[in-house]
């Protein structure tokens, strides 16, 4: 099917991209806050409060969310990390999910129409997409960059274009701002593009002046980003550095999952199969079609990424999201050739009538996993999320403060993971956090886990404890004073 016109075209992803953010908006506050959600709203914070970024290749991803959620942030009316709330943190990746669907309006020439389509509804609607672009990581924005960069080479390739090649290298960069596992998307990309050439199916290789404009822009624009606009060099060899750090998480750092995880996870609830077994069909139909460059390639891209991610041991649900975007074009791609193939109404009927019964399953998944239970540990996207029971915690404090006449109370938290409470207590200024058998000093109220031993549980004699939950079976106690007790004020130590 042939391109509509633009105008048409344009219009068509445009209502998609605002009702797939008509979508997102509802209750986006109301799921608590997964630890790594609450890290990186902190990162926010800093950067809110003049600090440049300085990355960290030992447990932390680039700059490029934070970049995009502090000026969201603002203009939402945050100030500073205590005035944060879950929705305006969140308020960025649901930005850069509803591009993503937009973004598909302009890969109608590269996969067509129909194909791009289908997918640009899958990304609106479907549970996976729409549950991740509600959650402050930094997965949504990395597949948006993904999509930019596959649309953008594309036409570069095709066209000779030299401002799409410096959009190649500029989606590259952001792709590799958000996370390192860049790489295993540039290596899939180039090995893709490779075998495609190999079977004639890809137009000549482009000229010097496209890979020099996309080299200088990816340089360019990973250098500025990394470095904070050149305050840090530093973060230039610490990119090197991260490299046996993320080699070794690989291997599983509790996180283990078998081979055939992403394949459970992308098949479950009422819809998963359908569209897994509509990618499948698009699959074998873009890999037997070698004259279409572009349907060669994501097929072959889609094959790498799947073969890759399942053959690492570490795994997470969110990762899933990379997978999603080449099923989602091959599903599209199933769609078209099942509706050319079958002209006669009857056979039309049936398809839309299957097609209709799809969209009415991935609504139920999509309802049930995104706003009945998101946080819910059946939920195969809550993972290891944080429990409803610990947003009682805040306002617990506040009436205990109140009730012993602390305006200002000092809270010490002693856990060897303390996330994600300085998202919690971040209104109370008289936070410190310690290692287990460090010396906290003298304190109003403790939170630790139940695990108190030592000179600390001989501290904790005189305060009453009270449970709350943090994630599925981790608890955190409370500790109270029995009597009011004001503890000797002194400024707590940085947040770990």
């Amino acid at each position: 099917m042939a391109n509509p016109p633009p105008k048409i075209r344009w219009a068509v992803f445009f209502t998609l991209a605002l009702l797939a953010l008509a979508v997102r908006l509802p209750q986006l506050g109301e799921r608590p806050m997964h630890t790594d959600e609450s890290v990186n709203a902190y990162i926010t914070g800093e950067l809110m409060a003049g600090e440049h970024f300085h990355y960290d290749p030992q447990d932390r991803h680039g700059p490029a969310l934070f970049l995009l959620a502090k000026p969201v942030a603002q203009m939402c009316g945050a100030k500073n990390f205590a005035g944060l709330t879950e929705t305006q943190v969140r308020l960025s990746t649901v930005l850069a999910g509803t591009a993503t669907v937009l973004l598909f309006g302009a890969g109608g020439e590269m996969f067509g129409f129909i194909p791009c389509l289908v997918a640009a509804l899958l990304f609106a609607f479907a549970p996976l997409p729409v549950y991740y672009s509600r959650y402050f990581i930094h997965e949504t924005l990395f597949v948006a960059a993904t999509l930019g960069l596959i649309l953008s080479s594309g036409r570069a390739w095709r066209k000779t274009s030299l401002s799409s090649a410096a959009l190649a290298g500029f989606c590259a960069a952001l792709m590799l701002a958000c996370k390192e596992t860049a790489v295993i998307h540039f290596f899939a990309l180039g090995v893709a593009t490779i075998i495609g050439r190999r079977f004639r199916v890809s137009p000549k290789i482009p000229s010097a002046r496209i890979w020099l404009v996309v080299a200088v822009i990816f340089l360019g624009t990973a250098i500025l980003l990394f470095t904070g606009g050149g305050q840090n060099w530093a973060a230039l060899p610490d990119l090197f550095r991260a490299i046996p750090n993320f080699t070794a998480r690989a291997s599983g750092q509790g996180h283990e999952k078998s081979f055939w995880y992403y394949a459970r996870l992308l098949g479950g609830g009422w819809s998963g199969m359908a569209v897994l077994f509509v990618a499948t069909i698009g699959f074998l139909r873009a890999s037997r079609s070698p004259a279409s460059p572009a349907r060669f390639g994501i097929a072959l891209y889609a094959l790498l990424v799947f073969s890759i991610y399942s053959a690492i041991p570490y795994k997470t649900p969110w990762l899933a999201l990379n997978l999603w975007l080449p099923l989602a074009i091959l599903a599209g791609i199933a769609v078209e050739g099942g509706w050319l193939a079958w002209p006669k109404f009857s056979a039309r009927a049936l398809i839309s009538i299957f097609i209709a019964a799809a969209g009415v399953l991935i609504w139920h998944d999509t309802r049930e996993r995104v706003f009945q239970m998101p946080a819910d540990e059946k939920n195969p996207y809550a993972y290891a999320h944080t429990v409803e029971d610990l947003l009682r915690l805040p306002p617990r404090l506040e009436e205990l403060a109140r009730q012993n006449k602390i305006p200002n109370p000092r809270i010490a938290v002693v856990a060897a993971d303390a996330w994600p409470l300085p998202w919690y207590l971040r209104k109370f200024p008289q936070t410190g956090f310690w290692q287990p058998g460090q010396e906290t000093g003298p304190a109003d109220f403790f939170i630790t886990p139940t695990d108190v031993s030592g000179r600390l549980a001989e501290q904790l004699k005189n305060f009453r404890p009270e449970f709350f939950g943090a994630r599925p079976d981790v608890l955190l106690i409370l500790w109270s004073p029995m009597m009011t007790n004001l503890a000797a004020a002194a400024p707590p130590p940085k947040i770990p």
